[in-house]
């Protein structure tokens, strides 16, 4: 995403200039949300049940009616807040009120390409990852970090404030978040063997190079030794209530637990030196997204783990920050590493650097425990479910734009395609849509199925004339011409599809989607009122039943992405769409995740045979007049 530009001049705007003329989340109107909302629905439902949720929004927005009161509310509300009508409570409902683990539902990974300079040097891999990410956290700490921009202009930056020396408090009934002032905690918490250190990164005024910090880190390395401590992490991984609770008996135990948790609470981020080393794309996700749920701290903003064999990732809370400041935070540091533009000081080290030192906790029988219980939990929880990648190389945006669709919109049509080849049907799905255009904006959804979707699918399933069949026409026989014509076709529905999800997806970035809003006026039933007709109709709860949750972070320095799914029969599909390949990451309940992956390989190669037969014609340039 490009940075905002400025218009003072040519200088550079900085990373806040524009958070106080950013304009506020708008309150679209009853019978613009309504409307979407309906057709919105219509493709999960029979035409009985369609009669039926078309009365209850009719009563639900007829005048001087239940939609009309909460409207009027939320207008209220939208005028009197300083910030947004929304944040406080998508902050609250979403996420610091949400009581299950933020492993495996919340948080989320990204897999980095290797490093081929720093294969099987894991001291030197972090050693340099700290210090691109030092870097970075210079630019936003000295605001010379330039804010990102779309068309409409320059993007919300407040979710930077999260990024660095911030960490989510367990706390009843909900979480809260602790920052800490960076010029105060340069350290960095780094994991052991279960075992957890505080690394200085600025000794004497002065920052440590790489080379220093490498030093440093295989003293961590050698201090740790082999036998692992108990995994007071594993805390992290509770329920949130348990967790809360586990805390304060933590806390009370020993003062020493208090400073040993003040210095992890405080610092920049944790760094997690696993002893293993994965191979495949598959134990390279797994690994960063839940591990082995010991080595780690998830409650940090954001974790770095480096394996032995120098692979690495990154792990983020998601609470109060959405992946987009994390991913630039992360795709940066890649990209100027490997440019050679981040300055790693000098190869020689200072002579009497201190030990790092090891954060010491006094574990009680009950706090004991708790780790068994939560490492116990952690396991059985991580059983349940499955990881598989999808890696498709056989094309990529490259030759998407030659075809003129969107890409986004091509890799949700995939996703759709691929689910109806192995289940027959298309399901409610999430897209994750950012509403940064606005002060304190977050996200919207995008809901990526319409009748234009289900038509499409259909067509291509057709079992009376498949694209593999028309494949094998013979080019100048009737039936080849049939087949071309047929293709054809399917592409035409498939640009009518793409064109549909993108032009929901315009709606939901500008803030007019149904699903924040509708929220916004459920939150304002006040308990003595009966719940109104739309929330009462059935289809409202099983339209918001998202079986299958998506969105699309892409870079090439990734080779990985992913996060869980949010209901038991769904599906969590993070995807990718690189210049030269696809990259979905597929998460379920062990829902034949391996199956699904090969429908994603037919999908993708049968919509190409069909949208190439279903290019625009080029528009022919006006004649020069004479």
């Amino acid at each position: 995403m490009p940075p905002a530009r400025s218009d003072a001049g040519a200088s550079r705007p900085t990373l806040f200039q524009f958070q106080a003329s950013l304009p506020k989340l708008p309150v679209p109107s009853l019978q613009e949300t309504c409307a979407l909302y309906l057709s919105s629905v219509r493709p999960h439902l029979s035409d009985a049940d369609y009669a039926r949720t078309e009365a209850a929004v009719a009563e639900f927005q007829r005048p001087g009616g239940a939609g009309e009161a909460l409207q009027r509310r939320l207008l209220d509300r939208a005028a009197a807040s300083p910030s947004s009508w929304l944040i406080d409570w998508w902050n609250s409902v979403a996420y610091m009120a949400y009581r299950d683990p933020v492993v495996v539902y919340v948080n989320y990974f990204f897999a980095f390409i290797d490093d081929r300079r720093l294969r099987g040097n894991a001291a030197r891999r972090a050693a340099e990852l700290i210090k691109g990410s030092f870097a970075f956290r210079d630019l936003v700490v000295t605001e010379k970090l330039e804010p990102e921009s779309a068309r409409s202009g320059p993007l919300c930056s407040h979710q930077y404030r999260f990024l660095f020396n911030s960490t989510r408090i367990p706390e009843l009934p909900e979480d809260v978040t602790r920052t800490s002032d960076p010029s105060q905690n340069s350290h960095v918490i780094v994991i052991r063997k279960n075992k957890f250190f505080k690394l200085d990164t600025v000794v004497d005024g002065a920052a440590l190079s790489a080379a220093e910090l490498e030093s440093q880190l295989r003293k961590i390395i050698a201090a740790a030794g082999d036998t692992p401590d108990v995994a007071i992490g594993a805390l992290t991984t509770e329920n949130r209530d348990s967790w809360a609770k586990t805390r304060k008996t933590l806390l009370a135990a020993s003062p020493v637990n208090k400073k040993s948790l003040d210095a992890i609470e405080t610092g920049a981020f944790v760094l997690c030196l696993d002893d293993t080393a994965p191979v495949t794309k598959e134990e390279v996700s797994v690994a960063c997204w839940v591990g082995d749920g010991k080595n780690r701290f998830f409650d940090k903003s954001f974790q770095f783990i480096v394996f032995e064999n120098g692979k690495a990732g990154f792990n983020g809370e998601h609470s109060m920050m959405d992946a987009t400041p994390t991913s630039r935070l992360s795709e940066w540091v890649l990209q100027n590493l490997a440019k050679g533009t981040v300055e790693l000081g000098p190869e020689s080290v200072r002579a009497g650097l201190s030990e790092p030192v090891q954060l010491r906790f006094e574990v009680t029988p009950e706090v004991r425990s708790a780790v068994a219980a939560a490492e116990k939990q952690f396991g059985e929880l991580v059983a349940a479910h499955d990881l598989r990648v999808v890696t498709f190389e056989g094309f990529g945006k490259n030759l998407i734009k030659k075809l003129q669709v969107s890409p986004d919109a091509f890799a949700q049509l995939a996703i759709q395609l691929a689910y109806y080849k192995m289940y027959g049907r298309c399901v409610p799905t999430y897209e994750s849509a950012q509403t940064r255009k606005y002060a304190y904006g977050r996200t919207e959804t995008c809901r990526s199925v319409t009748t234009d979707t289900v038509k499409w699918v259909k067509a291509m399933e057709d079992s009376s004339l498949s694209v593999r069949e028309e494949l094998a026409g013979i080019a100048g026989d009737q039936g080849g011409v049939r087949d071309m014509l047929v293709l054809e076709e399917k592409g035409a529905l498939g640009r009518a599809a793409a064109t549909s999800q993108t032009r929901y997806m315009a709606r939901a970035v500008d803030g007019r989607g149904v699903d924040r809003h509708l929220l916004g006026l459920r939150m304002l039933i006040k308990p003595d009122e009966p719940k109104p007709s739309l929330f009462a109709d059935p289809a409202y709860a099983d339209t918001c039943y998202w079986r299958l949750s998506t969105s699309q972070i892409t870079s090439e320095y990734y080779s990985g992405y992913g996060w869980g799914e949010v209901v038991p029969e769904g599906y969590g599909i993070a995807y990718s769409v690189k210049e030269q390949a696809f990259h979905f990451n597929l998460v379920s309940r062990h829902l034949q995740n391996e199956r699904l992956r090969e429908y994603f390989h037919e999908a993708l190669w049968d919509m190409k045979a069909a949208f190439e037969r279903a290019v625009p014609a080029p528009t022919a340039a006006p004649k020069a007049k004479l």
